[in-house]
């Protein structure tokens, strides 16, 4: 018994040392593992960290020249459009804003080459109307005169509702007929019309009858902007102009490396003095919570290489604070151990009380946190997002380490025969194996 806690024990130290040298790098002369900093696979930095490209849109017609009457809704669509490629990209941090009556502004960090920004954004969206089989319905450029955001009845037995109008052009009218006739006897999961721009499905409406009119609804669990948004999106597959770039240029790092060394040693004294707490407090317990914050800080940082997010100093400030919050769950675990042997439990018998005791706990504490944090990322723009993606990793991480890499330490720990509950910040009788 003792030797099979000794060996799964082992297995789990250099597990987690792996992943922390393989996560953060290594440079041994002749032997370098970059480890997910190396901008070419890892994680990228952000506007204010590495620069980036600032492109400015203009919509032109057929033949060239500028739109001068563009309308605030259509200004609004493009904007709405811009904004749908760059999060495709998972370029969250990249901002886009109206310029005057008719342009918009695009702002993408680490995209140092303003060509690479123009080829992903500057195109016409294509919009496509799909049946289950991938086969195509209708074409947004020729077959969709408009799409409305409205609210309302749409019919007799249900209440009001967010839903998305359609108009139609009369060749349209007759494909959405035919295909929503053939669809409509379909069984559940096949009655469906995909609705794909720039070959990204934004949305799935069913299809329940044959629809044969010029106008048509989308409806669903809208609210009044999810249903905005999807009518901008829609729209902006038939736009009749196209986007030319009238200004392209690169923007240098606002702060730098220097600032970006800070921080992350800002973020690695904390990982200590947090390290540092939990030995002086929590002793035994404490060593094998240390342990879990190395794996804690070795995922998060695999995460954000693995999503591409683009790291500013707001999402460090975010990894930081996640550090400091990351062994709350372990605290709240950790007393109710003590007070567990306290009681004259054994020690694996107050390892899995104190585990069951305290889980309610946290996980109601770290979902509160978590409702923040999507708050943050589906309201906020730019940085705001950027903090919002690193606070909800890193608190998800962190109750995965908590409940799962510190329990599984600590039991293997208890097979080793230590019994002093001393040794577990526990005072008084009790600790037996």
């Amino acid at each position: 018994m003792k030797s099979k806690s000794i060996a799964k024990f082992l297995i789990a130290i250099i597990v987690i040392a792996a992943l922390a040298i393989c996560a953060f790098g290594v440079d041994l002369g002749s032997y370098r593992i970059a480890g997910v900093m190396d901008e070419e696979t890892g994680i990228r930095k952000g506007m204010d960290l590495a620069g980036g490209s600032a492109i400015v849109f203009e919509p032109v017609d057929d033949n060239g020249n500028p739109v001068t009457d563009v309308s605030s809704e259509d200004l609004s669509t493009i904007e709405s459009v811009l904004r749908a490629r760059l999060d495709s990209q998972n370029l969250t941090e990249a901002t886009t804003q109206k310029q005057g009556d008719n342009r918009v502004r695009v702002e993408m960090p680490s995209v140092l080459n303003p060509q690479d920004a123009i080829e992903l954004l500057g195109t016409t969206a294509k919009l496509s109307f799909r049946a289950p089989d991938g086969s195509v319905v209708m074409e947004g450029a020729t077959d969709v005169k408009t799409a409305e955001a409205m609210f309302g009845q749409v019919s007799e037995q249900g209440g009001q509702q967010h839903y998305v109008s359609l108009e139609l052009t009369k060749e349209g009218q007759t494909k959405f007929s035919e295909a929503t006739g053939t669809l409509a006897s379909q069984p559940e999961g096949q009655n469906f019309i995909s609705i794909f721009l720039d070959e990204i499905e934004i949305s799935r409406p069913r299809v329940q009858e044959r629809i044969d009119d010029e106008t048509c609804v989308i409806t669903g669990d809208f609210d009044a902007t999810s249903a905005g948004t999807l009518a901008s999106q829609i729209k902006s597959g038939q736009l009749p102009y196209k986007l030319n770039v009238i200004e392209s240029r690169t923007v240098g790092a606002t702060l730098g490396d220097e600032a970006l060394n800070k921080s992350l040693q800002a973020a690695l004294i904390a990982l200590i003095l947090v390290m540092l707490f939990m030995l002086i407090f929590y002793r035994m317990c404490g060593l094998m919570a240390s342990v879990a914050l190395v794996a804690y800080t070795s995922i998060v940082a695999w995460v954000l290489a693995l999503f591409r997010v683009n790291l500013t100093l707001p999402g460090i400030a975010g990894i930081i604070l996640t550090i400091g919050t990351a062994v709350d769950a372990n605290v709240i675990i950790f007393e109710r151990i003590k007070d567990e042997l306290r009681l004259g439990k054994t020690l694996r018998a107050s390892i899995d009380a104190g585990f069951n005791k305290a889980l309610t706990a946290i996980i109601d504490a770290n979902v509160t946190t978590l409702i923040a944090a999507a708050v943050l990322f589906f309201f906020g723009t730019g940085s705001i997002v950027g903090f919002a993606i690193t606070l909800f990793i890193g608190t998800i991480v962190s109750m995965f380490t908590a409940i799962f890499v510190t329990k599984f330490l600590l039991k293997q720990l208890a097979g080793f025969g230590i019994r002093n509950p001393k040794l577990y910040c526990a005072m008084g009788k009790g600790g037996q194996q």
